[in-house]
């Protein structure tokens, strides 16, 4: 945030003293009175402009700090990973529909803590969108299976519904792809793609995982887990 300081000149005239007492105003000392008071006037309304129009960072769940993830997904090389698994907060799997455009939108899943942000121009046309959580572990199908983005499309899951939360992480998060929506996910999974992404932590806490970002291209499962 930056805020813009106004720094104004004033003029002050200073009636001359005389026997009588009495400050004898001139035309010229008017006119310098009346552009003294004007000054004053548009000084004191820009700076109520600037405080009510002041800059704001963006607003993020408890004290988690912004986060910006950049790159292309990465082969997983036959990598196998385990899904974290949902905590007592979450029971049974979410699914929510909805239309998104070629101007952008979000979907939020607030049970489980997703949000899915599409940007304008990730999409030519408009397609109508449906998120389901996993009944058990940090999953989502999302469909139509197969679709592709013309843009980085950002998932941010909320680490407060999962396991890891409240504790500092053994390994670190991944998000990986999935490409087979029917495989089970139990123990080791056989995953496609590791996608970019990062942890964001607390700033109060520099060790609690808040919550994990990252980015696609496509979709349909994938699942947040630990190496």
């Amino acid at each position: 945030m930056y805020y813009k300081e106004l720094h104004q000149g004033t003029a002050v005239a200073l009636g001359v003293a005389s026997k009588r007492t009495s400050t004898i105003s001139t035309p010229l000392m008017l006119r310098r009175l009346a552009l003294r008071s004007l000054l004053v006037a548009v000084g004191a309304s820009l700076l109520v402009s600037c405080t009510e129009k002041g800059v704001t960072a963006p607003s993020t769940p408890g004290d988690t700090p912004p986060v910006t993830i950049s790159g292309v997904a990465q082969p997983a090389n036959g990598q196998r990973l385990s899904a974290l698994w949902w905590n007592n907060q979450v029971s049974g799997p979410v699914s929510v529909s909805k239309i998104i455009g070629p101007a952008g939108g979000t979907i939020v899943l607030p049970q489980t803590g997703l949000t899915v942000s599409f940007p304008a121009g990730a999409l030519a046309t408009s397609l109508n969108i449906t998120i389901t959580s996993d009944d058990k572990y940090v999953a989502y199908k999302m469909e139509p299976s197969g679709t592709q983005f013309l843009k980085d499309v950002t998932v941010t899951q909320q680490l407060n519904t999962t396991s890891v939360f409240g504790t500092p992480l053994n390994s670190p998060l991944i998000a990986a792809y999935i490409a087979d929506d029917t495989v089970a996910l139990t123990g080791k999974v056989p995953v496609l793609e590791i996608e970019p992404s990062a942890t964001v932590f607390s700033t109060s806490s520099p060790q609690l995982p808040q919550a994990h970002v990252w980015i696609i291209r496509h979709f349909s499962r994938y699942m947040l887990a630990s190496g």
